[in-house]
């Protein structure tokens, strides 16, 4: 691991779960930074599905729950894999009540 490497994280991205209308609606913006921890929450009372290509669903996040992709398990570098800037996360379900989450942090190189 190099000390030159330092975490950033991105906006918060929030969705009101009351307007989820069974298509598939993205989930705040593109991602800004490669994201190498990405999580979900689903702090509604829906299960909602997700995507990364607004076609086909990959994940799913049942109510009050939450995912966690962790790519930087295998030690930060600039080498892990990460969640290519630019993916827009999708997600599908019906209108319910509260919101649902998006959070990622990437590796800023000094």
């Amino acid at each position: 691991m190099s000390y030159t490497q330092r975490i950033g994280w991105e906006t918060l991205r929030t969705f009101d779960s009351a307007t989820l209308s069974g298509s598939k609606q993205a989930l705040g913006t593109p991602l800004a930074h490669s994201s190498y921890i990405l999580k979900m929450v689903n702090n509604s009372n829906v299960l909602v599905t997700v995507s990364v290509d607004g076609v086909n669903d990959v994940d799913v996040c049942p109510a009050s729950s939450f995912w966690l992709y962790d790519e930087g398990k295998v030690g930060l570098s600039s080498a892990i894999p990460t969640v290519p800037q630019g993916t827009q996360i999708f997600i599908t379900g019906t209108a319910g009540t509260g919101n649902i989450y998006l959070v990622s942090k990437y590796i800023i190189e000094n």
